[in-house]
């Protein structure tokens, strides 16, 4: 063997082959030249954060734009990070306006969800598809819920978890029996998905056209699962990332609903664990659905998220919402804190290299109002995004007037026209995910239902 020539190098596609598929690989060690392993790429990586039913419109809403605008009260938790971040006003997503209750399906997806129509891929999954060979898990999804904002292809939602324990155990221990009973459990389940799909096959000669379509849709999602057993059982051999005992400490552990906070930051944590070590580098953290966000009763809050929303003009739960909001972006901000003090393999802060986007795909829950969308943008510097101003599509449409603000300087109740239906037509949010989706990699000029790319 010629260490010097590099022949004993393994050629990619001959690796994949020998797997019988044309799947992703993690870039092992004996794939790398040796003057390649002398420079550090810095990963690209993307962490997107769900928050349910919209915030309370009067409290939140920046009404100047531009490097000098001033941070709503709503926002101010995240004014020490004002060079990090850009609030973006006036986005929207077609598709989901007259659907409100499928917001959060189409948050980074970008589809239309009628009676009859079927999701298309979120954008976290498309970024997935670049990051994927080179990271032991393609994407990590945590929810409050059942459900994760991540959708496959075919339009299949992802499964989430929760417990912090739980996520923990599945980024950075050993699978339970070890890795031969690991192994010999995945590729048991490889032979009944190559059983499954030879069974298929043979029923598809029997089948109409429609059973066909419903099928298709079928062993999509099976190749799906194929891969992802392959692609498991290939990162067996490789060693799990290191972890310090104060990290453990830190990540390990559940904790009670009764305290939010530091749930929201034990999972934060697991985040930038998770990109630190480069298991993975791309995240999802939704914070529970339209229908089942939960109280905060360390902050005073009983009722849900969902129940607070329709206010119905009380003061008292308008009051509380506000809070509600202020207590999640208050935690999005330890989540910025932390990529900020926590080095990257330059040796630069992780925050350069991650795109964080926190928002909601409702602006006004009282009245299911979904234009407007509340959103910020932080992170990527060393991707090339540029922050320190509010970004406002509302201003950019000829028919806005400016926004309805009292004697006192504070919106009116006429700014919910405007959380109702959209200001700017063309200002569509699936330019903001292109704009992201674009800036890890993906080679691609549309997503979702984007019109152009934004810049930021």
């Amino acid at each position: 063997m010629n260490i010097q020539t590099q022949s004993w190098l393994l050629n990619r596609r001959h690796a994949l082959k020998a797997l019988g598929s044309f799947i992703s690989l993690p870039m092992l060690e004996c794939m790398t030249p040796l003057r390649a392993a002398e420079k550090v790429v810095t990963p690209k990586r993307s962490a997107f954060i769900y928050l349910a039913n919209g915030v309370h419109s009067l409290n939140y809403q920046i009404t100047t734009s531009g490097k000098d605008y001033q941070f709503s009260r709503s926002l101010m938790p995240l004014e020490k990070h004002r060079e990090s971040i850009t609030p973006i006003s006036g986005l929207h997503h077609p598709g989901a306006l007259s659907h409100h209750h499928n917001c959060i399906s189409v948050w980074l997806t970008g589809g239309k969800l009628g009676p009859s129509d079927r999701n298309t891929i979120s954008v976290d999954q498309k970024m997935a598809e670049i990051t994927a060979p080179h990271t032991r898990y393609p994407s990590m999804e945590i929810a409050l819920t059942q459900g994760s904002l991540a959708w496959t292809a075919d339009g299949v939602q992802l499964p989430a978890l929760r417990r912090c324990s739980e996520i923990f155990a599945s980024l950075f221990e050993e699978p339970k029996g070890g890795k031969m009973a690991q192994r010999r459990a995945l590729r048991r389940k490889g032979s009944v998905l190559d059983a499954n799909l030879a069974e298929v096959r043979q029923l598809e000669k029997k089948m109409g056209a429609e059973d066909k379509g419903r099928m298709e849709q079928y062993l999509t999602s099976v190749r799906e699962a194929e891969i992802r057993t392959r692609r498991a059982d290939a990162w067996l051999d490789t060693p799990l990332p290191t972890i310090t005992d104060a990290d453990r400490k830190r990540t390990n552990r559940d904790i009670a609903a009764t305290m939010a906070g530091d749930y929201f930051r034990t999972v934060y944590d697991l985040m930038v664990l998770a990109f630190q070590t480069d298991v993975t580098r791309v995240a999802t953290f939704s914070l529970g659905g339209e229908g089942d966000a939960f109280a905060i009763p360390e902050i005073g809050i009983t009722e849900s998220r969902h129940q607070l929303s329709h206010h119905g003009g009380d003061a008292g739960y308008m009051e509380k919402l506000t809070m509600y909001d202020t207590f999640a972006i208050e935690q999005f901000s330890y989540f910025l804190t932390r990529l900020t003090e926590t080095k990257d393999l330059n040796g630069k802060p992780l925050i350069g290299s991650t795109m964080a986007l926190f928002g909601s795909g409702m602006s006004y829950g009282h009245s299911h109002g979904n234009a407007n969308l509340p959103l910020v943008l932080a992170g990527g510097g060393d991707l090339g995004l540029k922050h320190g101003c509010h970004l406002d599509f509302n201003k950019d449409a000829k028919a806005f007037e400016g926004y309805s603000l009292g004697t006192d300087g504070a919106l009116t109740t006429a700014h919910y026209q405007v959380c109702s239906r959209p200001v700017n037509t063309d200002a569509h949010m699936s330019n903001l995910l292109l704009l992201m989706a674009q800036r890890m990699g993906v080679e691609t000029d549309t997503f979702g239902d984007s019109n152009k790319v934004i810049a930021i």
